[in-house]
């Protein structure tokens, strides 16, 4: 004779609930930084572009501070490392669009990506810079980004 099988017993499963991190001040900064430069004019070009990354990183700006914090905050957290090397790609991305929008004879003969990585990446070396020195490194980033001779 067959025995009866009992129904299966339903397990509860816990309900597990994830709340994203809250972004960094430094995840936090860089956006609306991205989001600045995405808001510059269209006539603005890249002058304009690399005068904004320059006051944003300048040493005595919050920006530079804050990734600072972020890095040594974010040791051996893999997901905030990745939040703010994003948010700095939405900065570079936008650096990029409008290093695109530039005239040719405008922007240096190199390809407008590495052209953006290039000056966002000396944008924010202009923290470690003297503030005294600063004034001289922007005028070289501005004649890099414009050739021809960058506006005043």
């Amino acid at each position: 004779m067959a025995r009866a099988r009992s129904a299966p017993a339903r397990r509860r499963r816990a309900r597990v609930v994830t709340r994203a991190p809250r972004p960094s001040e430094a995840e936090t900064r860089l956006l609306a930084l991205a989001r600045q430069l995405a808001a510059l004019p269209r006539a603005a070009g890249l002058a304009a572009a690399v005068r904004t990354l320059a006051d944003a990183h300048a040493p005595d700006a919050a920006l530079p501070r804050a990734l600072a914090r972020a890095r040594l905050a974010s040791r051996g957290d893999k997901t905030a490392i990745l939040a703010v090397a994003w948010a700095r790609e939405q900065v570079r991305l936008a650096v990029e669009e409008i290093a695109a929008r530039a005239p040719r004879a405008a922007a240096p003969t190199t390809d407008v990506p590495t052209l953006a990585w290039l000056l966002l990446a000396a944008a924010e070396s202009l923290a470690q810079e003297p503030p005294a020195a600063v004034a001289d490194r922007l005028r070289a980033l501005l004649d890099l980004s414009a050739p021809g001779g960058a506006p005043a």
